[in-house]
């Protein structure tokens, strides 16, 4: 049995509260769905906007394996098909296949467009006949199936009935409130299946948190395609995540959906586009996210030491993802040890060091460290203390001032003094605040000496509060991302003073960043 997987990110999951892709979003998320192997990929809606007719258009030269669909909706009321504007929009994208989204509950027949029950049905028909006579490939999503079915069960057979007569290659069954759970998918697709010998699909949206199961359900009832999105994305609650739904198709129900070689991309492309997206990945999604296989308890990390299916379902790298350990006060000798292993530090013979170690991780976490997203400050604190770590600069001293002037404006300089080797360096700068004078201070000082500098670059800087009731003199937690465009890490920082927390933090950002590069440079040489 194979499974069909449609993708339509870039119509249905655009519609998630505050995303919008450019036409280039559009491109490079298509190109990256067809690299992973996606065989159906819906493009937009060509008879909505000018941008989605430009990227059907546009995206032809890109030679796709995946057949690209335009999406549209049955002819409008008391209209033909033949001079139905959004109709002539779907050929005028020049896709191999169409996706058409009728009516099937009779609620929205009477009450959303306005006509009778016989006419929506001569619109479904007139229609997918239509592009049928166009030698187009034809998938009806049949809109609010579900509730229809609830509702009125013989008309809405009745619109996927007379879909079928008019030629569809793929009946659709959508969810589109997302208010169905399993054991009602299951029953209603198997029903469906005795009506109709078309091939059938799901399309179910997450509102009840179902939308994976409901689609699982509806291909153990004998669906053979699903409708997604990347990440989940979409309206309201979303839909159903398409990276989640073949996670489980190929490994848990042993259903062919994609290439052993392909769903070993899921998580790669599952972080690119939502790096496109805008969209903060979500760590904890399953199979893709970056702590789906991790670790904190030291119960847990000393038996997957031993045997990885202890606390994981699957081997993380079939999916293209990997193991990570978490340190914090949970955390044992055997967490500790592999943590190193993932640095390239082989602590497995050092006993009493690892105790030490342990025992200072236990005593920064109670000051307010905590290292789980600050894997840059964690090696660094490792490295140091088995005397692994050259140190590339020395501070003597900073000095930040901030002037408030009349009219408003803000002005910030830092000015720093430090030492690299016997070089002693003394640089002043003026930034949008403290932390950016600092860290400008701080490249233009050392910039000539470690010219990579320039490829180090600050993403992202938080600060939590540990505790509120100390007001403004509370300890607070400064976490730094930093990228070199092919790692990201983390930097942690904890003082009652923001600047001085901003300040160990940053510092770590680039003795992790430089040692990284000087690493890179030495591999290349051999």
């Amino acid at each position: 049995m194979r499974v069909f997987l449609y993708d339509t990110t870039l119509r249905d999951g655009e519609q998630r509260e505050g995303m919008s892709f450019t036409l280039e979003d559009k491109l490079k998320i298509a190109e990256e769905l067809d690299r992973l192997g996606i065989p159906y990929i819906e493009g937009g809606f060509p008879g909505s906007n000018q941008r989605d007719m430009a990227f059907f258009h546009k995206i032809k030269s890109f030679k796709l394996k995946a057949k690209l669909v335009a999406f549209g909706s049955t002819r409008r009321r008391q209209v033909s098909a033949s001079e139905d504007i959004n109709l002539q929009s779907l050929l005028k994208a020049e896709t191999s296949a169409v996706c058409l989204v009728g009516k099937t509950w009779d609620l929205h027949v009477t009450e959303a467009l306005r006509t009778t029950l016989d006419e929506n049905l001569r619109m479904i028909f007139d229609s997918i006949s239509y592009m049928k006579k166009h030698d187009l490939e034809v998938i009806f999503d049949a809109e609010h199936f579900f509730d229809g079915y609830r509702f009125n069960p013989e008309y809405t057979l009745k619109t996927i009935k007379i879909a079928e007569d008019a030629g569809a290659d793929w009946i659709v069954l959508c969810d589109t409130n997302g208010g169905s759970l399993p054991s009602q998918v299951e029953k209603v697709v198997s029903k469906v299946r005795n009506v109709i010998t078309t091939a059938i699909g799901i399309h179910a949206h997450n509102d009840t948190g179902c939308a994976v199961a409901n689609s699982l359900a509806a291909v153990q009832s004998g669906a053979t395609q699903v409708q997604g999105t990347a990440n989940g994305y979409g309206e309201r609650c979303g839909n159903a995540n398409l990276f989640t739904v073949a996670g489980n198709l190929v490994l848990k129900m042993k259903i062919n959906c994609l290439t052993k070689s392909q769903l070993s991309r899921l998580a790669e492309a599952s972080h690119y586009i939502s790096e496109i997206a805008n969209v903060t990945p979500d760590n904890h999604q399953p199979y893709v996210g970056r702590s789906a296989f991790a670790h904190k308890a030291g119960l847990h990390v000393d038996a997957v030491s031993k045997r990885a299916e202890t606390y994981e379902h699957i081997n993380p790298e079939l999916v293209g993802n990997s193991h990570k350990v978490l340190i914090s006060r949970l955390a044992g000798k055997s967490s500790l040890i592999m943590k190193a292993k993932e640095f390239g530090l082989d602590l497995s013979s050092s006993v009493e060091e690892v105790q030490q170690m342990l025992k200072k991780i236990k005593q920064l976490e109670k000051i307010g460290y905590q290292f789980e997203a600050a894997d840059g400050s964690f090696e660094l604190l490792l490295r140091r203390s088995i005397g692994q770590f050259h140190e590339y600069f020395q501070l003597e001293s900073f000095r930040v001032v901030m002037e408030k002037r009349a009219g408003g404006e803000v002005e910030t300089e830092a000015t720093i003094k430090l030492r690299v080797g016997e070089k002693r360096m003394v640089e002043v700068a003026e930034g949008n605040g403290p932390v950016n004078a600092l860290d400008l201070a701080l490249r233009r000082a050392i910039s000539r000496i470690y010219p990579y500098l320039d490829q180090i670059e600050l993403t992202d800087y938080k600060v939590r509060v540990l505790d509120a009731k100390k007001g403004t003199g509370a300890v607070v937690r400064v976490l730094i991302e930093t990228t070199d465009g092919e790692r990201v890490w983390g930097t942690i920082g904890v003082s009652e003073n923001i600047i001085e927390a901003s300040w160990q933090a940053l510092a770590d950002s680039i003795n992790y960043g430089l040692s990284y590069k000087k690493k890179q440079k030495r591999k290349s040489k051999k």
